[in-house]
């Protein structure tokens, strides 16, 4: 029953009778309905945004960046999903193999103090020659770069030629957000500065695939577009709690689902920029990849064992200094568990190089503890160049193997003498079933190096002798790393 519906049941007897006279103690007709409706309504719904929005939106700006595009460093977006889109372009404009061309991005930003500090996105100034801020009182300023991270897409910039403070807002540095609190972002969707919208936190943690791997960002359904990029999303209290980064969008218009980077995480990023212009990451020097159920039952581990496997430790890292093997089990960091590659990433990620930290391993069975100090995490290093597979001559789990030779070895990064070069691969095959494709190179086998298909049988000959369903191959791929496969013993 609705309090209107309520109200005139109850008095409408009464004002057929005659008119009522209501003494200074009893509540009007409006206080009444406004007692009623805020008494049906749970702690924390607002009324109204508009008190909020009003303190806080002096302190948004709109952000536009312009500068040169180089075509080659551009996807062409015509061979991306259109869903996915949104992430490549990240709210600027379309790539395409053009010479290169003037790019101008807009996106919004916001003060974080009076002096002038303001935060954004890493995507929004990417590239860009020179920025200008433009406050919603009209106000326009440039602005200069005093750090920026691309791995977590901050950027802290500072307003120049200002001789004047500047409204900011508080980035939450410990938020207590849960799934259904109310966000309001504000920002400059489509170049229209001073928007406001408003929703709900619909997911926390919410990782974005291997180029996000530092983030997990808090999903929200407050409507955000393009030009909210950088902007804040704000809790009833007017703490800033996510900086609005990316939106999933079939169509190319807001469908509910935008992702922000959590207000802790942009805290901390902020303060390494302000302290030296750049974020230091802590380096363990291994490939890591997430323990599936497979992969735990082939290292004779319980099916449901979280944890991180090590699939390679790269020479001369802190890692192999410390002595983690391939085939380690990394189950907890100083005394935390870690069940996946991600959260791998970004613990020994927080700690800053020189730091150390405690791991909790199973090798062989048995847990160790092995302490390891980081080294600072260093630039990807480029691929090696292509050649052409060897033929192969013998199949083993549907693929066809040869001895790998320098050239095969050389192209997927490995060492030595071992390999096995995988040739054709059976669509229908073991293999396949779990990603072995033609030009791999399988390293080891049941934890020994493996040169020959000879040396391949016998690892699987010995796995069976143990009782174990699978056996545990090591597999490199040319831009793709190292990983461990669970090849089932049943399918050979």
């Amino acid at each position: 029953m609705t309090a209107s519906r309520a109200f005139s049941r109850i008095f409408t007897p009464v004002l057929l009778a005659g008119a009522v006279c209501l003494s200074p103690l009893q509540p009007s007709y409006a206080e009444a309905q406004n007692n009623r409706a805020a008494a049906s309504m749970p702690p924390g719904t607002p009324m109204s945004f508009a008190d909020l929005i009003e303190r806080v939106s002096p302190a948004v700006v709109s952000i536009e960046a312009t500068g040169s595009v180089d075509p080659r460093a551009v996807p062409d977006l015509d061979d991306i999903p259109p869903q996915f889109r949104e992430f490549f372009e990240r709210f600027g404009g379309p790539g395409g193999q053009q010479p290169q061309r003037p790019r101008r991005s807009q996106g919004s930003g916001f003060f974080i103090s009076a002096e002038g500090l303001l935060v954004t996105n890493e995507h929004v100034i990417s590239g860009a020659d020179s920025i200008s801020v433009t406050l919603p009182d009209g106000a326009e300023y440039s602005a200069e770069v005093v750090g920026r991270d691309a791995a977590t897409d901050i950027a802290l910039l500072r307003v120049t030629g200002a001789e004047r403070t500047f409204p900011y807002v508080n980035l939450d540095r410990t938020p207590t957000v849960r799934v259904g609190d109310w966000v309001v972002a504000v920002g400059n969707p489509f170049g229209l500065g001073g928007t406001a919208t408003a929703g709900i936190v619909s997911a926390i943690g919410r990782p974005l695939g291997n180029t996000q791997l530092y983030t997990n960002f808090l999903q929200i359904d407050a409507p955000i577009n393009r030009g909210n990029s950088g902007g804040p999303a704000f809790d009833l209290n007017g703490n800033v709690v996510g900086v609005n980064s990316a939106i999933f969008s079939p169509t190319g218009g807001n469908v509910g689902i935008g992702f922000a980077i959590p207000s802790d995480l942009a805290a901390s990023v902020v303060d390494q920029l302000i302290e030296r212009g750049e974020v230091r990451r802590g380096y363990l020097g291994i490939a890591p990849q997430s323990l599936t159920a497979d992969l735990a039952e082939s290292l004779g581990l319980p099916r449901d064992r979280r944890g991180v496997l090590v699939a390679e430790v790269i020479a001369g890292t802190p890692a192999a200094e410390a002595g983690l093997r391939n085939g380690d089990v990394i189950i907890r960091i100083n005394n935390e568990a870690v069940n996946e590659q991600r959260e791998l990433f970004q613990r020994i990620g927080n700690v800053p190089p020189g730091g150390q930290v405690d791991l909790r391993v199973i090798r062989d069975g048995r847990e160790r503890n092995i302490r390891v100090r980081l080294a600072e995490r260093p630039e990807a290093e480029q691929a090696g160049a292509s050649s052409t597979p060897a033929p192969a001559q013998d199949e083993v789990f549907g693929m066809r193997l040869t001895p790998a030779d320098e050239a095969a070895r050389e192209r997927v990064g490995a060492t030595g003498t071992r390999g096995l070069l995988v040739g054709a691969v059976r669509n229908d095959s073991e293999a396949a079933r779990r990603d072995i494709r033609s030009g791999d190179v399988i390293l080891e086998a049941g934890g020994r190096d493996v040169s020959s298909v000879a040396d391949l049988r016998a690892a699987i000959e010995d796995a069976r002798s143990r009782n174990r369903n699978a056996v545990l191959v090591l597999v490199a791929r040319q831009q793709g790393g190292v990983r461990y496969v669970a090849l089932s013993l049943e399918a050979n």
